[in-house]
């Protein structure tokens, strides 16, 4: 049975509470499915973000796309979720990353660690989040049982094989970060990716989601030109490779719909997430997209 679709949209830029509630009762209006806060210095704190937004609107899921792992003592953040899943109704989804941002842990004054490191203490606070909110003993307890859905994201090998065991939500980004700059993965390597993913989930009872972030959404524009200005994050793909990458949705909204259709059919890609400057255009094509 194929799963529904899901949308929904990251927050990116701060504003006062009354610009913060607005947006987020508009995002209940245009239809988005989950209102995502992210995790970074030089962006509101992701927790009180999520309650406001749960105060503001009734229907959406609220999420964090993702924290920064490294960022976080797992005790203080289990004190955290089931505090905010608490306080938005049982309406919290926990994203969590290994973190990829050397400039963020300088400027807390925390260790980066290598890639290995960084993983190891998001599997280890994977574990204790788990241990934790699962025990009746703790205080608070989150509103659902035993804890929110937990979305991991990454495309490495460990990173794979650890949504697989754990996560509710896998996320896929289909780029790696280098040093100052994002860099697209091809198609064939994002399916490959996939295959990897599948392989270590073989053995779960119950499929995890898998979401997807679409960098650019550009409606009614030519989807060739738009595939080309992102070849400086891309530079070893091919303008066809580009134009069929689901980071890139381009065209009239049918065009757009039929791309996100086909990246359900090619890659399992049910729940896709945009940016909040991408939020009043995409929602033209969720409303292509609805059943």
């Amino acid at each position: 049975m194929t799963r529904p679709f899901r949308f929904a949209v990251n927050m990116l830029s701060p504003g006062s509470a009354a610009e913060w509630r607005e947006k987020c009762r508009r995002a209940e209006s245009l239809g988005y499915d989950v209102i995502l806060a992210p995790d970074h210095l030089g962006m509101p704190a992701p927790f009180p973000s999520l309650v406001a937004a749960a105060e503001a609107t009734e229907r959406p899921r609220l999420g964090t796309f993702v924290l920064n792992a490294g960022l976080w003592n797992p005790a203080l953040l289990a004190r955290e979720v089931a505090t905010t899943d608490q306080l938005t109704g049982g309406r919290l989804e926990l994203g969590l990353g290994a973190g990829y941002v050397k400039e963020e842990h300088d400027r807390a004054g925390l260790p980066f660690g290598s890639p290995r490191e960084r993983v190891d203490h998001l599997e280890h606070t994977v574990t204790e989040l788990a241990r934790l909110l699962g025990d009746p003993e703790h205080i608070p307890q989150p509103a659902q049982a035993p804890r929110p859905p937990l979305l991991l994201g990454g495309n490495g090998k460990r990173m794979l094989r650890l949504a697989a065991r754990y996560a509710d939500i896998a996320a896929f980004t289909g780029a790696t970060t280098e040093p100052g700059a994002l860099r697209l993965l091809s198609p064939a390597v994002i399916e490959e990716r996939m295959a990897v993913y599948h392989e270590f989930a073989a053995d779960r009872e119950t499929p995890a989601e898998l979401n997807y972030l679409s960098h650019v959404v550009a409606v009614d524009a030519d989807r060739r030109a738009t595939a080309r200005k992102l070849g400086e994050y891309a530079p070893d793909l091919t303008e066809d490779e580009l134009i069929e990458h689901p980071a890139v949705l381009a065209g009239s909204v049918k065009d757009i719909a039929e791309q996100v259709r086909g990246h359900r059919e090619r890659y399992g890609f049910t729940y896709f997430t945009v940016l909040e400057p991408n939020m009043e255009a995409f929602a033209r094509v969720m409303e292509e997209l609805r059943p």
